[in-house]
């Protein structure tokens, strides 16, 4: 059974940094890529970051330059360094497993979701 857990948030002030970090059990996901999505109440479920299974990786524009995805395919994790955090951060983030080896902004181009964390940026 695949289960991924997603773990790091919490409170922090604007301008401060959290490190997400999402680790996958009952697979491996090597050949897979992965990806960060965060969502507020009442919003749809927004694409934040995504790491191929080769390393490449993209960014919405939004967090370009301030957070950074990465994954260590020894331990079956994916991470998600978050710097210069705003108040407009605070949303719960998802991590996921994509169907492909190429990472995608579209939702559904991921099969497995882990249960989500809650960031909180205070102004």
């Amino acid at each position: 059974q695949v289960q991924l857990v997603e773990s790091g948030g919490g409170l922090v002030q604007a301008g401060g940094s959290l490190r997400l970090s999402c680790a996958a059990s009952g697979r491996t996901f090597n050949d897979n890529a992965m990806g960060w999505f965060r969502q507020t109440p009442g919003k749809e479920r927004d694409f934040v970051a995504h790491i191929s299974a080769g390393g490449s990786t993209s960014y919405a524009d939004s967090v370009l330059g301030r957070f950074t995805i990465s994954r260590d395919n020894a331990k079956n994790t994916v991470y998600l360094q978050m710097n210069s955090l705003k108040p407009d951060d605070t949303a719960v983030y998802y991590c996921a497993v994509s169907r492909y080896q190429l990472g995608s902004y579209s939702l559904g181009a991921y099969n497995y979701w882990g249960q989500g964390t809650q960031v909180t940026v205070s102004s």
